[in-house]
């Protein structure tokens, strides 16, 4: 259909009319991504027109096919103009039932209309600084929170559900004022972690342990694990410098609260690997912003039948971790974006918790029997790890050789004894350690005992 012929039709504003003609627009452009330059003039009376007729009085199938014109208008970059004004936006929230106001939102809209609205809305967001702007001032992110704080008591359908959390993951992850809004004002941390309770359907056996039933916990549904990623990112959001300062008591059975969710997230699958992969490493991202002191609710839970012991501590989420690890190190993939937040994360662990440093000095560097081989070279945990300790990125570099630094507790001699002088050599020249010694530390003074084999081969 000429785009002229559908302007006309807005401009001529019989609802029936606009209606039939906007439906075979939607049909033949549903899947259209690129636009053409010459008739982009047009599409932005086009969206002009529409913002107009949709505050109107029309019927919910009008609106909602309004919307999908705007949707598939909102993907032209070149075309947001009309969409990012306050009035364009308001209208906008309004359908969506999400538009600031003292009062409850008197009405609430058709569900379809609900949906469509936020679809938009996530586009023009995502697409358009001055819509962030506008946002921000308009406070969307206060009538998105209340919907939020409602899921407990209101049955919405997941699609709706996921586009508010996708809404608000944008919002946060673009405007520093919103995210500290929610997470102060509005109690963020508090109530994106109930959310995550009631997406996880979790019961509690103890304050920081949830309830498991006996063999494998089935894998979250498909819809579930979508929201809860949205979650996850979210709180990952608005926790970002979490980890870098002190908190009270309070605050602080918050963050163990979160991390014990956390903790059941890693020990549950989701829909196939691919999407469990995901999941999880949205999961070990946020655990990553907790703060040190809170990462204790990783061992709370008892030892029980099938679960992984050591030292009278249940080891299963570090267990997980490191398998995640090893998988991450196997697939070699932007090993910078997905290697750091899980490297970062055991070598804080490990540096706060003694048995978690020693469980992973027993699973990643077990005595040294080959001692012929140069350390980097090998399949174990250990090579690999070694062979990233010169890697071309700094950032990964750094990680892998802090980690295993860690697990060495620090110690130079016992250092290069497992990586090697020539791997160690650049952390230890960045510490001022080249000539031997050992940093600070926290560390029991157990001895790390030479094999046979490791005393033959010592010059």
């Amino acid at each position: 259909m000429e785009l002229q012929a559908v302007v006309s039709t807005l401009e001529s504003g019989e609802q029936d009319t606009v209606l039939k003609v906007l439906q075979v627009y939607n049909q033949e452009k549903s899947q259209c991504f690129i636009f053409e330059d010459e008739e982009r003039e047009e599409r932005k009376k086009m969206a002009q027109l529409l913002i107009k007729f949709l505050e109107r009085e029309l019927q919910p199938s009008c609106q909602v096919t309004c919307l999908e014109s705007i949707r598939i208008l909102s993907r032209d970059k070149h075309c947001l103009d009309p969409f990012t004004t306050k009035e364009g936006l308001k209208t906008l929230s309004r359908h969506a039932g999400i538009d600031y106001s003292e009062e409850l939102i008197r009405e609430v809209p058709d569900l379809d209309v609900i949906l469509e609205s936020l679809k938009c809305l996530c586009n023009i967001v995502f697409s358009s600084a001055m819509a962030q702007e506008l946002t921000a001032e308009g406070r969307l992110v206060v009538g998105l929170a209340r919907r939020i704080k409602l899921y407990n008591e209101r049955s919405l359908p997941h699609d709706i559900k996921f586009f508010d959390l996708r809404l608000l993951f944008l919002l946060t992850a673009l405007r520093v004022d919103i995210r500290q809004q929610l997470a102060q004002e509005l109690r963020g941390i508090s109530l994106m972690t109930d959310t995550l309770e009631l997406t996880l359907g979790v019961k509690w056996l103890d304050p920081y342990e949830v309830a498991t039933e006996e063999g494998l916990l089935p894998p979250l549904p498909r819809q579930e694990t979508e929201r809860a990623m949205e979650i996850l990112k979210v709180l990952f959001n608005i926790t970002f410098d979490s980890s870098k300062r002190e908190v009270d008591e309070e605050d602080a059975a918050l963050y163990r609260h979160l991390g014990a969710l956390l903790r059941h997230c890693l020990m549950i699958s989701a829909d196939g690997e691919d999407r469990t992969e995901e999941f999880h490493s949205h999961t070990v991202n946020l655990l990553g912003n907790l703060p040190l002191k809170c990462l204790d609710v990783l061992l709370t839970p008892k030892v029980r039948p099938g679960s992984l012991e050591y030292m009278g501590v249940n080891m299963d989420a570090v267990s997980i971790l490191l398998d995640f690890l090893e998988r991450r190190l196997d697939r070699g993939h932007k090993l910078k974006e997905s290697l750091t937040p899980v490297l970062n994360l055991l070598t804080e662990s490990a540096r706060v918790h003694r048995q978690t440093r020693k469980f992973l000095k027993a699973r990643v560097l077990p005595p040294l029997r080959d001692v012929r081989n140069r350390p980097e070279v090998g399949n174990s945990l250990r090579n690999k790890l070694v062979r990233l300790m010169t890697h071309i990125d700094t950032d990964v570099k750094h990680c892998a050789a802090e980690f295993l630094f860690v697990l060495c507790k620090e110690s130079v001699s016992r250092f290069v004894k497992y990586t090697g002088y020539g791997n160690a050599a650049g952390l230890l020249a960045a510490r001022g350690l080249m000539a031997g010694g050992r940093e600070e530390g926290e560390y029991s003074e157990d001895e790390d005992t030479d094999t046979e084999e490791y005393k033959e081969a010592k010059p």
